[in-house]
């Protein structure tokens, strides 16, 4: 016959209530708005209706549908691992729904541990940890609730102070076995495989490059990347990181050529002084890399195109370093063949009437190619403005920048230079990556965000082969109207903000450093400072083995040892136990106290007071009325008769 499980209490409801929402949240923390917002309310309907009774079932369904429908249409119909950890969010939320008796809330409890772990598929930070950390304890305490209703103890019997430290002592426990398998299980240097694609892009560096596409990207103030110098440093000035350069143009958006990416990296003849640094690039689900210009050399899992656009051989879902050598260029690629000349002139027909008549004009007035260039930044140094507030183009693109509105950002700017000078016959191409940086008060490195995103140009000169042009930086000072610091609100109050903002990044880097950056060769390095050289494999699972086995022998035998000396009246009576062990007389697993008191008695006939002493013990362990307060002094101070006094 199937055993009817209880009714939940609700003292059991609350604890399990409020260890799944603990479990949920670092996973809705991770969600784009308004999806946390939906899910939280479309579980807290039924949940509380649930705490009444039933909630309809037909209830339960429109809120599912309508969480599946927005994680869809947020997602636009593509399905990836953002995807399936927001369909796990909001099936957990609705859950609760059915929450009435104590298997109900141990299947709730056993599907909230699903969320910490898909947190991680999201974000891998010490918050994310944490979060997930207090919602399993909570949920190990929810179930020890739930054991202690199934027992038939009273909800008040158990302080729940003292419920949460007890399964915290649990934790500490198993705390030498996870140190254990973080350490020293074995890691791979490259992973056997790998994890869904986002279904929605993070902001980042891409390979084209339209109006519009950029303001998301800029408005965004979380980090790209951290760099560590090592040595001299560049002036902020001279922080070009060089990302994706795009060479074709089809009046509209400028892309990188697949044409150039398999064509080897082209001759650069470098300058003084060398930077030596170290980028921690931050996930971007691409595998496009960036520079300072110009790279010296490219670590393994580089690869560089002919213009020096960068990729990693893996995409980039985890925090990756790359250690770089750069020095500026003094001649790129001096020699243009004729090929590569087309491909830099190449403009679609029929675009922008106005520009390509006005670069006619200034070339029939001069041959002089580096003069035109300073014509067109001197133009812009004088009529242009800078601004975030641009509207859209419509077909002529360029020409209603440089003649209609004359005010946009690096998109706007770095594109209509392009065009301009392609149509007076100077070779031309856009580049893009980021710019500048900001140090971090506590500690020795460089804080590159993605608003520092930045494009400029690059305009190929007879005996110097490609120069930088940045054209947004001719714009005059004061002609720069409306910038991402003034939208965000850099000035006043926010920078009183500005030291928590890097002590809280200088934490985050060096859990990067410390945990998340524990990889294979960092594995090996610690093993060699312990006197571990060249372990292979092998070697390692052994040792792994070897401590795991250790820990969790400690771990039993600590947990048995807790559980059997808990109790102060057991803990001295064991204590005396121990004391007649040493003359022999110790007493069996199996033997009864008084037994066993018999026994020593007709070894020791002086042994009366160890009679009265078990008596006692067995009056207040066993009867239930009992009390005894001084029993356990007694226990402790009672030593065996001498042999000298039978």
């Amino acid at each position: 016959m199937a055993r009817t499980s209880l009714t939940l209490d609700t003292a059991g409801r609350r604890w399990a209530l409020i260890a799944a929402a603990v479990c949920l949240l670092p996973l809705l923390l991770q969600l784009p708005m308004p999806l946390p917002v939906v899910i939280a309310v479309a579980g807290a309907i039924p949940a509380a209706m649930a705490a009444r009774g039933a909630a309809p079932g037909w209830l339960r369904t429109v809120l599912a549908l309508a969480v599946f429908g927005l994680v869809l249409a947020q997602g636009g119909m593509n399905f990836g691992r953002d995807t399936g950890c927001a369909l796990l969010a909001g099936m957990l939320a609705i859950k609760p729904s059915e929450l009435r008796t104590v298997r109900d809330a141990r299947s709730l409890l056993g599907f909230a541990l699903f969320a910490p772990f898909a947190t991680f598929l999201l974000d891998q930070g010490p918050l994310s940890l944490v979060l997930g950390l207090c919602g399993a304890v909570l949920v190990l305490a929810a179930l020890a609730r739930l054991s202690e209703q199934e027992s038939g103890l009273p909800a008040a019997g158990v302080h729940h102070a003292t419920r949460i430290a007890i399964v915290a002592r649990l934790v500490v426990i198993g705390l030498p076995l996870a140190l254990a398998a973080f350490w020293l299980f074995p890691r791979l240097a490259t992973p056997l495989w790998g994890i869904p694609e986002l279904s929605a892009a993070r902001p980042g560096l891409s390979d084209e490059m339209s109006p519009g596409d950029w303001i998301d990207l800029i408005a965004d103030d979380t980090p790209a990347m951290r760099v560590t110098f090592r040595g001299a440093e560049p002036t902020t000035r001279e922080m070009y990181w060089r990302g994706p350069t795009l060479s074709d143009y089809d009046g509209r958006t400028w892309t990188a050529s697949p044409w150039l990416r398999s064509l080897p990296p082209a001759t650069v003849e470098h300058g003084a002084p060398t930077w030596d640094y170290e980028i921690a690039l931050e996930p971007t689900e691409r595998n496009l890399l960036v520079a300072l210009e110009m790279p010296l050399e490219f670590p393994d899992g580089m690869r560089a195109a002919h213009e020096y656009t960068l990729t990693s051989e893996r995409r980039l879902d985890r925090v990756t370093r790359w250690q770089l050598r750069s020095a500026p260029p003094t001649r790129f690629e001096a020699d243009l063949p004729d090929s590569l000349r087309r491909l830099a002139l190449q403009l679609p027909a029929d675009f922008n009437p106005r520009t390509r008549a006005l670069a006619q004009q200034w070339r029939a007035e001069t041959t002089d190619d580096g003069a035109l260039v300073e014509r067109a930044l001197a133009w812009i140094r004088s009529d242009f403005a800078y601004t975030l507030t641009t509207p859209l183009p419509g077909r002529h693109a360029v020409d209603e920048f440089l003649f209609d509105y004359r005010a946009g950002f690096c998109e706007h700017f770095s594109s209509a230079f392009a065009v301009l000078m392609r149509e007076a016959g100077i070779p031309t191409r856009v580049v893009t990556g980021y710019t500048g940086g900001t140090r971090n008060r506590y500690g020795n490195y460089w804080i590159v965000r993605r608003m520092d995103a930045h494009a400029w140009n690059e305009v190929w000169l007879e005996g110097r082969g490609w120069v930088r042009v940045d054209p947004t930086a001719a714009v005059a000072p004061e002609r720069i109207y409306d910038t991402l610091e003034d939208r965000l609100g850099a000035g006043g109050g926010a920078n009183a903000l500005l030291p928590m903002a890097d002590l809280g990044d200088w934490a985050r880097r060096a859990w990067n450093d410390f945990v998340l950056g524990f990889d294979a060769a960092r594995q090996q390095r610690m093993l060699q400072r312990i006197g571990f050289e060249n372990i292979n494999a092998g070697g390692l699972a052994a040792l792994f083995s070897l401590c795991a086995a250790l820990a969790m022998g400690w771990m039993l035998w600590l947990v048995a040892r807790t559980e059997r000396e808990r109790d102060p009246l057991l803990r001295a009576w064991r204590r005396l136990g121990r004391r007649y062990t040493r003359l022999g007389l110790g007493r069996a697993r199996h033997e009864p106290a008084i037994v066993w008191t018999e026994r020593v008695k007709a070894a020791r006939p002086r042994e009366e007071a160890l009679v009265a002493l078990t008596h006692r013990f067995v009056a207040a362990r066993y009867a239930s009325s009992a009390s005894d307060a001084t029993l356990v002094r007694a226990l402790r101070a009672h030593r065996p008769a001498r042999e000298t006094d039978r």
